[in-house]
C-alpha cells in the first residue's frame, strides 16, 4: 500500500497515522526511540503492513506484470496501482466528497503532529497537501503523476511511461489482485492494533 492505504489503515489514530505515514523515512531500531509510544506503533505498523502486502499472493501475481521491466520497482508500482483502486472502492470511500473529507481531515492530522516528522518527509508532506496526492490516487491522471513522482525519487528505476500503459491494459485484472487483498490487510491491521 502506498499513502493513502497507510493513512486509511490508521483507523484515525493520530499517532498511528502520523508514525504510519512518516515509517518509510525512519530507519533502524534506534532511531525509534525519539518517537512517542502511539507513533513509534505507527511505525512498525507501517512496516508490517508493508511486509503482509508484500508477500501476500495477489501482490506477488500483480508484480508480475511489471517485473520484467522494472525488476524490484515492481512493488513500489503495485504500492500505487493499490492506491487507486483504494480511493475508487465504495466501500471504503463511497463519494468523491467521503474521500476528499478524508484527505483533508489526514492533512490536518499530520499538520498537528509536524514536529515528529523526519526531514525527508517534512520537505514533501507541503506538496503532498497543495496537490492533494492522497486525493488524486482515484483518477488515471493522478496514478500517472504518481508513478512519475516515483521515478523522480528512484535513481535507477526506469521511465514509467511502459508502467503506466501495463497498469492501463491489465486494469481489471489488477483491480482484481486489490480486491483480494484489501479485506485481508484491514483484518491483519485491525488484529495488530489490538496487541
Amino acid at each position: 500500500m502506498n499513502y493513502l492505504g497507510h493513512a486509511f489503515l490508521s483507523f484515525g489514530d493520530a499517532e498511528i497515522l502520523t508514525g504510519n505515514m512518516i515509517g518509510d523515512h525512519v530507519k533502524g531500531k534506534l532511531a525509534l526511540d525519539k518517537f512517542p509510544e502511539g507513533i513509534k506503533k505507527g511505525i512498525l505498523l507501517h512496516r508490517k503492513i508493508d511486509s503482509f502486502a508484500d508477500v501476500h499472493p495477489a501482490t506477488l501475481r500483480g508484480k508480475l506484470w511489471f517485473r520484467e521491466d522494472y525488476g524490484l520497482y515492481a512493488g513500489a508500482i503495485m504500492d500505487t496501482v493499490f492506491d487507486h483502486y483504494l480511493a475508487n472502492d465504495a466501500k471504503h470511500f463511497n463519494s468523491e466528497k467521503e474521500l476528499l473529507n478524508f484527505t483533508q481531515q489526514t492533512y490536518k492530522t499530520l499538520e498537528q503532529n509536524s514536529q515528529w516528522f523526519p526531514e525527508s518527509f517534512a520537505t514533501y508532506f507541503p506538496y503532498m497537501q497543495q496537490h492533494n496526492w492522497l486525493y488524486n490516487y482515484r483518477t488515471l491522471q493522478g496514478i500517472n503523476k504518481s508513478m512519475n513522482g516515483l521515478n523522480r525519487r528512484a535513481q535507477h528505476m526506469p521511465p514509467v511511461e511502459k508502467a503506466y500503459e501495463i497498469f492501463v491494459t491489465n486494469y481489471y485484472q489488477l483491480a482484481q489482485c486489490y480486491y483480494e487483498l484489501i479485506d485481508d490487510v484491514v483484518s491483519f491491521v485491525k488484529v495488530e492494533l489490538t496487541l
